[in-house]
């Protein structure tokens, strides 16, 4: 496979026929692929950053998965007396059962299955995506830009994959070393050749009509595009 240009083949795990035991069993990998990744740390300090000195906040996870990222949130801001109003969305409803079956009762995050296109007008400060991006079409790609711009406060983070060589020849041996999901081991090169490269970025941000975004690599093969206002 080439990594010239994006793959745009479907991923096993975006199938609508997959049973909700296996899905679970692929977002939960998913959540130590993040880990290993050291893609919490990458979501974090934009929330650090973008919170500044405020104590409190409003946050949208948008295709949210196992929901192992607003977990992460929710303990970072309990440990700092920190009030985190904490959202995630998710087309799949078999990410909702996911995320509620792996998140303590006492933890207060609110789960929603559908469109974050119906979320607008809701006083987000802020709006975060973790391996989203890739699997979306360009035009959705492009309005999803449009509605981070249009209503997070504080700004928004795109976390997601740096199409990269090394990075695809290497995930499967990394997916098999972990005993990682079947899955997760097919569709992790896959998801590394559907990703960006960080001069692909600009010209999506400028139909989207983001002027003021940064766009950085992050060890290892992460690739993140954020807004800090």
């Amino acid at each position: 496979m080439t990594l010239a240009t994006r793959a745009i083949a479907e991923e096993l795990m975006d199938a609508d026929d997959l049973d909700a035991a296996t899905y679970g069993a692929v977002v939960g990998d998913l959540a130590k692929v993040n880990v290993v990744t050291m893609a919490r740390r990458l979501t974090l300090s934009f929330v650090r950053r973008a919170l500044g000195e405020r104590k409190t906040f409003k946050l949208l996870d948008v295709g949210f998965g196992d929901g192992d990222m607003l977990r992460t949130i929710a303990r970072w801001a309990a440990r700092r007396g920190i009030e985190a109003e904490l959202v995630g969305v998710d087309l799949n409803p078999r990410s909702e059962r996911a995320a509620m079956a792996h998140t303590p009762p006492g933890m207060a995050i609110r789960w929603i299955t559908g469109d974050y296109a119906d979320l607008a007008a809701q006083g987000w400060d802020m709006v975060i995506s973790s391996l989203v991006a890739h699997h979306m079409t360009h035009d959705q790609l492009v309005a999803f830009l449009r509605f981070m711009e249009a209503e997070s406060a504080m700004g928004w983070l795109v976390n997601d994959l740096h199409r990269h060589g090394f990075a695809h020849w290497g995930f499967p041996i990394l997916a098999r070393a972990f005993g990682w999901h079947r899955i997760v081991r097919l569709d992790g090169t896959l998801s590394i050749a559907r990703s960006y490269r960080p001069d692909e970025w600009p010209p999506i941000l400028a139909e989207a009509g983001v002027s003021d975004a940064r766009v950085y690599r992050a060890f290892p093969f992460r690739l993140c595009v954020e807004r800090l206002r």
